[in-house]
């Protein structure tokens, strides 16, 4: 990952040159992301081709971005492109959504670029909304979302708990404000791709996520729309295998923010936006100062908590004694991350912090509470030193998850709390 901060200046927003229909360049160029899509891929291009030249005033072109296929589509979308002039074809030799978009994406002369995903599960008529802010300068990036107000979505139960646990995770780990991370339909300006491009890692599917995640770190502008989307039953994206590879994503980029890897504080200077003035995550420091914050409490209050544990146990049982060191350390904890690691200042909401914080004390006993039972089940009559190991282990667990249930729930940024009522606002 790139650790340089010769980045360059971005030129300041400004509305795009439109050309007109059939000029040589075009204003946008959508790209289709496909591996061994034959069945769907000719009907997705013209009806794709037939939306645009309808309903879009100014030059356009199609790529389709074949990312090593083994049947006939890389024969296809040839085809397509000898027979249609604003259809054109890249073929790859080795698979990866990022990988394709990054590939098409950076040889483009078109100012603004899109990608859609070929089984076109989502309503094209939200593809002027999503692309016209770039063009007008209004925005940076631009993405379609399937939990924004005004959006609806036909899909089962199962993707939907996914999608809203994942968003959840990138709100509460990364401090995302963006709604929908992984909605297959996305704009972005040229000159913007230019500069976060290189700075992003993965060649995937969550080639999205981080691109987003590092645009707004940098202070860049992301429009929101909301979109019409049906589930399509044939997709082949193995969930729990891109799951798995999304977290390891989560993790890599939280680690490179966390130390302050990226050179982002002078991509969006530029457009009198620079992070360095305010702060990111509504909190002085952002989230690498949260973390050492909350680390810094952590210790001390688990300290305090093993204290009051060893004391508490010389006069009751383990249950009891553990939660009561549990209490009493989780309305100190809950007042120092207040103030010290949140930045929360006065009397306002100090009551249902604490009993916000009380919630979490919950989780947490209930954690080590288990891990007690479990140990007394295998062991029988376990050692005072046995004891304290499994309640350290456990405060550990407990601990990742007390971090997230603060940072989301007990003290969020404010200007997120309602981002499906105000979708741009809470993308910026």
């Amino acid at each position: 990952m790139r650790t340089d901060t010769s980045v360059g200046a971005l030129p300041a927003r400004e509305h795009l040159p439109a050309g007109e229909p059939g000029a040589p360049v075009p204003v946008l160029d959508v790209v289709i992301p496909v591996h061994n899509e034959e069945k769907d891929l000719e009907a997705c291009v013209l009806r794709l081709r037939e939306h645009l030249a309808r309903t879009f005033p100014y030059a356009f072109r199609i790529t389709v971005a074949d990312n090593a296929s083994t049947d006939r589509t890389p024969g296809i979308a040839a085809r397509l492109g000898r027979v249609m002039p604003e259809v054109t074809s890249v073929r790859l030799e080795q698979k990866g959504r990022g990988r394709a978009l990054r590939a098409v994406w950076e040889r483009s002369d078109a100012p603004v670029l899109a990608y859609m995903d070929v089984d076109l599960s989502t309503d094209l008529k939200a593809l002027l909304p999503l692309v016209a802010p770039l063009m007008s300068g209004h925005s940076d990036l631009a993405i379609g979302s399937r939990l924004a107000g005004g959006s609806r979505v036909v899909r089962g139960p199962k993707r939907e708990f996914i999608s809203r646990t994942y968003n959840l995770i990138l709100r509460s780990s990364l401090a995302a404000r963006f709604s929908d991370a992984q909605c297959g339909f996305k704009a972005i300006r040229a000159d913007v791709a230019e500069r976060l491009l290189p700075m992003v890692e993965d060649t995937g599917w969550f080639f999205d996520t981080e691109l987003l995640v590092l645009a707004e770190r940098a202070g860049l502008r992301i429009h929101e729309v909301p979109v019409d989307w049906v589930d399509d039953p044939d997709s082949t994206v193995h969930i729990v295998r891109t799951a798995v590879d999304d977290l390891k994503g989560v993790w890599r980029v939280g680690r490179a923010l966390a130390v302050g890897a990226l050179p982002l504080d002078r991509l969006a200077r530029p457009f009198g936006d620079d992070p360095r003035d305010r702060s990111i995550d509504g909190v002085p420091g952002g989230l690498a100062r949260q973390l050492v914050g909350f680390c810094v409490v952590g210790a001390l209050s688990t300290l305090v908590y093993l204290v009051l544990y060893s004391v508490f146990r010389a006069g009751a049982g383990p249950q009891a004694a553990n939660a009561l060191a549990l209490l009493v350390s989780a309305v100190a904890n809950t007042a120092a991350n207040r103030r010290l690691t949140f930045g929360v200042r006065g009397r306002e909401r100090a009551v249902r912090h604490q009993a916000q914080g009380l919630v979490v004390f919950g989780i947490g006993l209930a954690l080590t509470s288990g891990s007690l039972a479990a140990l007394d089940a295998a062991a029988g009559a376990p050692s005072h030193g046995t004891e304290l190991a499994v309640l350290i282990t456990a405060n550990l667990a407990a601990t990742v998850l007390r971090f997230l249930l603060l940072r989301a729930w007990v003290f969020p940024d404010r200007r997120t709390d309602h981002p499906e009522r105000e979708p741009e606002k809470a993308a910026r």
